[in-house]
């Protein structure tokens, strides 16, 4: 019989975005020290994810394994822009060490890094070999940035042969129907619905089911399931961008939200578009003045 996974509730928790919860539950007994390691880093992760930088700089030394060290160098990359630059120069070296290079915590660090800097051919050099459910699922995700849902199926496929009821695999396939559209939509609806009732409710599930129910028309649904995602997170990027187009497609003010975005998320691709709009308004106004 196999062993029990004493880390499948702090992991589910982590890639259903329960981050508070997976800090909260995060002292599992009887770890070996490679779990303790993996535990570490997820609550280090949730931690990132919570805005927490700080701590997880002051916290993971330099004596730390190499996953809780590649982290560390998230938090780092997230917290500052000036940060950005060197972190990066310390990835590529740590990349090329050949003793620690192939680490699947730091490749997957590095596809989130690069991911993060819209260099998506640079991620998949770090993450394609796959390796680990985290590695394959970030693999769906680039393809899908790159519009090649044809090669997103083939990872998905690869994560059903491993473990079709996965956590991961799931939200692979809800990610893969969002972005194959039709019919899918109404399967990938039908997955965070069933996330919804199994575990508790977060913002990643609610707004998974609201961007469905706004690919199939129904936006007065979509514009509950968000609101109650921001009072869940009131500075949630994918809730307030979401909101944005929710509101529109309602002929409702968006304002409110898009300022909350930019004051919380100045790099959001939304508010590039919307500056960059503005921008051309403008430049259009002073031609014809």
């Amino acid at each position: 019989m196999a062993a029990p996974d004493l880390l499948f509730g702090l992991r589910n928790n982590f890639y259903l975005g329960a981050y508070q919860a997976a800090v909260n539950n995060s002292e599992v007994p009887n770890l070996s020290q490679g779990d303790s390691i993996e535990r570490d880093c997820l609550v280090y992760r949730s931690y990132i994810a919570l805005g927490s930088y700080q701590l997880v700089i002051n916290e993971i030394d330099s004596s730390a394994a190499t996953p809780l060290q590649a982290v560390k160098l998230l938090a780092l990359y997230l917290s500052s822009p000036d940060n950005k630059e060197t972190t990066i120069l310390s990835l590529q070296e740590w990349l090329g060490d050949p003793a620690i290079g192939n680490n699947p915590i730091l490749r997957l660090i590095a596809g989130i890094i690069f991911i993060h800097e819209q260099d998506y051919n640079e991620a998949l050099k770090h993450t394609n070999a796959g390796g680990t459910m985290e590695l394959h699922a970030l693999n769906v995700q680039i393809f899908l940035k790159m519009h090649r849902s044809d090669y997103a199926e083939k990872q998905l496929r690869i994560m059903q042969q491993i473990d079709e009821d996965h956590t991961l695999t799931q939200l692979a396939n809800a990610w893969l129907n969002l972005a194959v559209g039709g019919s899918k939509i109404q399967e990938a609806y039908l997955i965070f619905q069933d996330f919804s009732e199994k575990y508790q409710m977060t913002g990643l599930i609610l707004n998974g089911k609201a961007v469905c129910c706004m690919h199939m028309g129904n936006f007065d649904e979509a514009e509950t399931l968000l609101l109650e995602a921001l009072n869940k997170d009131a500075k949630d990027a994918e809730t307030l961008a979401n909101l944005v187009v929710c509101s529109l497609h309602l002929g409702k003010q968006t304002s409110r939200y898009l300022s909350q975005l930019k004051l919380s998320h100045p790099d959001h691709m939304l508010v590039k578009r919307a500056s960059s709009a503005e921008e051309s308004f403008d430049r259009a106004v002073q031609t014809i003045a």
